[in-house]
C-alpha cells in the first residue's frame, strides 16, 4: 500500500497544492466538474460541507486500486484557495500514487490559472 499527496515541499511543481487568487466554493465547482471528467476515475462523493471528492481509479492487472481525495481550502469570503490532491493505492505491485496526484493537478492547474 503506497501513499502520496501534494505538499509544498515538493520540488515538482505538479506536486504542489494550486493555490489561486479565487474563492474557495468556485474552485471546487471547478474541482469537482474536473474530477467527473479525469479519465478511468470513478466519483465515489462528494463532501460540499468539508469541501472534498473522493473517487477511485483502477490502475491495471499490476496498480490495484487508487482511492483519490480533492480537497479545496481557504478562507471565508476572501479569494485566496488552495487545492491538494491525495492518492492512495491498495492490491497492486506498482503505485501510481504520484502519477495520480500529477495528472489531477497539472490539468486543474491549466484549468483555474
Amino acid at each position: 500500500m503506497g501513499s502520496f499527496e501534494t505538499a509544498e515541499s515538493n520540488s515538482n511543481r505538479w506536486h504542489q497544492p494550486v493555490r489561486v487568487p479565487s474563492e474557495k466554493s468556485g474552485i471546487f465547482g471547478a474541482a469537482k466538474e474536473m474530477a467527473e471528467d479525469m479519465p478511468g476515475w470513478k466519483l465515489e462523493s462528494v463532501d460540499e460541507e468539508r469541501l472534498e471528492i473522493h473517487s477511485t481509479r483502477a490502475n491495471g492487472a499490476l496498480g490495484g486500486t487508487s482511492k483519490i481525495t480533492v480537497r479545496v481550502e481557504g478562507p471565508e469570503g476572501i479569494p485566496n484557495s488552495s487545492t491538494h490532491c491525495r492518492s492512495e493505492s491498495s492490491g497492486g505491485f506498482l503505485s501510481r500514487d504520484k502519477k495520480n496526484v500529477a495528472e489531477f493537478i497539472q490539468k486543474f492547474w491549466m484549468r483555474v490559472t
